[in-house]
């Protein structure tokens, strides 16, 4: 566990593929979810002092990043703004994409159209591996929330996959 400023920040740049993962988890575009690692790394670096030295800092990032996201999805519905995700276009006539390169392209599509909460616990539960508890706590709600969010999340999962070809 980091003690010191610098081997916090280290600590943050070492969570960088986790947070750039989480990111894309939650964004449905690559430029958004670069983004919102951006605002949750300036945000933990300029905020050091509210974190707990023997916690653990990738939940207190992913707390960050889950807040900025939300503060993000606000201040688009009150511009009015919505922004395909750029993964919509990005393979539009590639005959040639095949094998696991479409098999990861068809979950990917599968998860980004969940709803925010159960992309969310997909993201942190799934992907990045944190327990229930953990992430409950990153999210600020009860560990039976997580639980129910979870298991209708891979419900959906299930069904959207189920039209796989």
């Amino acid at each position: 566990m980091p003690e010191t400023l610098p081997e916090l920040r280290q600590a943050i740049a070492e969570l960088l593929p986790r947070l750039r993962r989480f990111g894309r988890t939650l964004a449905h575009s690559r430029e958004d979810a670069d983004d919102l690692v951006q605002v949750a790394i300036e945000k933990a670096l300029t905020r050091t002092d509210q974190w707990t030295p023997g916690t653990r800092l990738d939940s207190w990032m992913f707390r960050i990043m889950q807040n900025a996201w939300i503060d993000e999805l606000r201040a688009r519905e009150r511009r009015g703004q919505t922004f395909l995700p750029e993964e919509e276009g990005e393979h539009v006539g590639d005959g040639a994409t095949t094998g696991a390169p479409l098999d990861a392209i068809l979950v990917r599509n599968a998860v980004a159209r969940l709803s925010d909460e159960h992309r969310t616990v997909v993201g942190l539960v799934l992907v990045e591996g944190l327990s229930y508890q953990e992430a409950a706590e990153t999210l600020g709600v009860p560990v039976g929330t997580v639980t129910s969010r979870v298991a209708r999340a891979r419900e959906a999962l299930q069904e959207l996959l189920g039209e796989w070809p």
